[in-house]
């Protein structure tokens, strides 16, 4: 049987998989990236992703490195104020508020937003323009065999492919992590997240609000008007259960929910699309590499949608790779480089993922003197500007 050969294989063609693939190939390497499923590249589709993605200032520097930031530019919300707001109390109304601009750090926003099928529109239309990458839809790993040498993929259909660096970008259930044998460690919530988007009469004026009450934040994240109308994405974390049953509603009687919830803010809220619902857990991989193998993303590291550290964190993962090999091409899927990548995420996405495990729970707390406690805590943090500061800069990853 003839064994196909490339650079680097990347398993996983999702938002992190398909732009390690533009990044890799801007760097002059041939790449091919490979998904078992076929992308779904507009809001109205079956299967549509309505989550989205707010890339952070450290995660714009590199894809407008890899050249993908000049096709997503024009698509972008950004996001200037973080607003927290605490609805704790008897009644599901404002308690206290604290808002977070980013002009106290950065003369940019802290990040901008985009639909989680948009992006994968705009990567896949990079990708096709790139003749160094090779993009496969219907097939995945099946099996890795990896020497010092190389890693060989035996794919779903039957073939193989040799590469000197194989990425694992498959997911929380990674298949190429459980074929090198790397264990994980999980943390269940009992919580499920419903992804929608809306509409509403008030603009969000690029601020991304977080309201806590119980059973997890209620998010709303700027969008792009629609036909000049102010839209934003939302996630609404809830314990399992009650998230199940919100999601069964019919579409007049959710609206009527996640106004309640929203504490219109924002006036009414009007859905604009399907809603979506996704398992919450923290989940970290032992090691975050192998031999010849590096894992990036969800197959390295998973964490509940609070602060926009998700995607973040898994363009951190790219970014240090890409520095290792560019500091050394010919290096490219050794040991030393992987065992350097290991060394220098591990410890970072370890401490992240403790943080937000601590903001997620806080945010379920349900007793009331639990809330009234998450209240003076904000309002203790707001209140005292060195500590706030260096809270942003750690949320975007900035090191000062």
């Amino acid at each position: 049987m003839q064994v196909m050969q490339t650079d680097i294989l990347i398993s996983g063609g999702g938002i992190a998989g398909m732009i390690a693939a533009v990044a890799f190939g801007k760097l002059g390497f041939t790449v091919t990236c490979i998904d078992p499923a076929q992308p779904v590249i507009s809001r109205d589709e079956a299967g549509a992703d309505m989550r989205s993605t707010a890339f952070l200032q450290p995660a714009r520097a590199l894809l407008e490195e890899a050249g993908l930031w000049s096709r997503l530019s024009a698509h972008a919300a950004a996001l200037q104020v973080m607003r927290i707001v605490d609805a704790g109390g008897a009644e599901a109304k404002p308690r206290s508020q604290s808002e977070f601009n980013a002009a106290d750090i950065s003369e940019q926003p802290f990040g901008w937003n985009f639909p989680n099928w948009l992006l994968r529109r705009e990567c896949l239309a990079e990708i096709k323009k790139r003749p160094n990458i090779t993009l496969r839809h219907g097939v995945g790993v099946k099996d890795v065999l990896t020497r010092s040498e190389f890693a060989r993929a035996a794919l779903t259909d039957g073939s193989q492919i040799e590469s000197r660096l194989l990425i694992g970008a498959d997911g929380r259930n990674s298949t190429v992590r459980q074929a090198l044998g790397i264990d994980v460690k999980t943390i269940r919530y009992g919580q499920k997240a419903i992804a929608f988007t809306v509409t509403h009469p008030i603009p969000h004026q690029n601020i991304s609000t977080e309201i806590h009450r119980s059973g997890g934040p209620f998010t709303l994240v700027p969008l792009p008007d629609v036909d000049g109308t102010p839209s934003s994405a939302i996630v609404w974390m809830e314990r399992g259960p009650e998230a199940e049953r919100l999601l069964a509603l019919p579409a007049g009687e959710f609206e009527a929910a996640m106004n309640a919830r929203s504490c219109l803010l924002f006036g009414p809220l009007h859905l604009n699309g399907p809603r979506t619902i996704w398992p919450i857990i923290s989940q970290y991989a032992h090691r975050m590499s192998g031999e010849r193998t590096a894992l990036i993303a969800e197959a390295a590291h998973v964490v509940p949608p609070i602060g926009a550290q998700g995607l973040n964190m898994s363009l951190g993962d790219l970014k240090v790779l890409i520095d290792l090999v560019k500091a050394a091409p010919d290096t490219l899927g050794s040991r030393n480089m992987l065992d350097a990548y290991h060394k220098a995420r591990h410890a970072e996405v370890l401490t992240r993922i403790t943080g937000i495990d601590l903001l997620n729970r806080a945010s379920m707390a349900q007793a009331r003197p639990l809330r009234d406690l998450r209240a003076l805590g904000l309002n203790a943090i707001y209140g005292f500007k060195p500590v706030r500061k260096s809270l942003m800069q750690l949320g975007l990853g900035v090191k000062r």
